[in-house]
């Protein structure tokens, strides 16, 4: 397992940031992980770099332990933080350079990750003159440089174009073949076009953990002529669960190998309920985000 996490837990001054966190990502996934803002996707980033140290809980990266084996962690690990740290007086190929120093990296790697990130025309200008896109693909340069077995990617899109978006997601997806990537964003739409799967944290906590490539439930609105009992109709086969939009709406949601709707109207039969709207929809990460971050 490349990363495994179990009830890992971090506090800062007795507040909770993660709250007992468990989840397992093997080789060659990459997972888009989603949360509110402050919901704790770069602590537990922080954590899995080595950065911080949790409170409780355990965790160990490409088999390395966090706590026990710290030096291995880091070097089996890319990191590319939300705010981007770089020395803005030196010019790409002399930072690569010196972080490749630290990583006792042949010099011949440097020049693989600036044609890999696509920042050959921008060699000539110091990072501070770079626009916000090209500074983040100094930053993926660097967490490629030591070739990584992991990657811990928070926000990596910020401030790219269009053409500079789609060029970093297919960076992405091809470094995915042979890496593990942990990506951390608010863009809904990111997860869908990169990740195999994703998990959700909200307030500390994990809540929900989806592949990608399944489908996710089925919703069907449905209402009826007469009032009808939520309790009636939480009696209703193979549901997963149903909302009461007014007392005569209610939202149903079943698994997606379910027969919703021929449930639906099989139970109505059954009990005399008279449907005047059904209306099927199918539930998207972004449905998901909503359903289980909102209060």
């Amino acid at each position: 397992m490349s990363i495994k996490v179990n009830k890992l837990s971090k506090q800062y001054n007795g507040v909770e940031a993660l709250k007992e966190v468990s989840f397992e990502i093997p080789s060659n996934q990459i997972v888009g992980f989603l949360g509110p803002n402050g919901a704790g996707k770069s602590t537990l980033m922080k954590l899995l770099t080595t950065y911080l140290i949790p409170t409780s809980g355990e965790a160990t990266v490409n088999g390395y332990d966090i706590l026990k084996q710290s030096k291995k962690v880091q070097q089996c690990v890319g990191y590319l933080p939300e705010h981007n740290p770089l020395y803005l007086d030196q010019y790409t190929k002399e930072y690569l350079g010196f972080n490749a120093q630290i990583y006792k990296i042949d010099k011949k790697r440097i020049d693989e990750v600036i044609v890999l990130t696509g920042l050959q025309q921008e060699l000539k200008k110091k990072i501070g003159a770079l626009s916000k896109g090209y500074r983040q693909r100094v930053g993926l340069a660097c967490a490629l440089l030591h070739d990584p077995k992991v990657l811990l990617l928070d926000e990596p899109t910020t401030g790219l174009d269009p053409n500079q978006l789609e060029e970093i997601r297919s960076l992405i997806k091809s470094l995915g073949k042979d890496k593990t990537v942990l990506l951390s964003t608010h863009i809904m739409q990111e997860v869908e076009a990169m990740c195999d799967r994703v998990l959700v944290i909200n307030q500390g906590q994990l809540v929900a953990d989806k592949m990608i490539t399944a489908t996710f439930e089925k919703q069907f609105l449905v209402s009826y002529t007469q009032k009808v009992s939520l309790t009636l109709l939480q009696q209703t086969p193979k549901i997963s669960k149903v909302v009461a939009i007014t007392e005569k709406q209610f939202v149903f949601s079943f698994l997606e190998e379910e027969n919703g709707a021929e449930g639906i109207f099989d139970f109505a039969v059954a009990h005399q309920l008279k449907i005047i709207q059904l209306e099927e929809k199918q539930l998207n990460i972004e449905d998901l985000f909503k359903s289980v971050t909102q209060s």
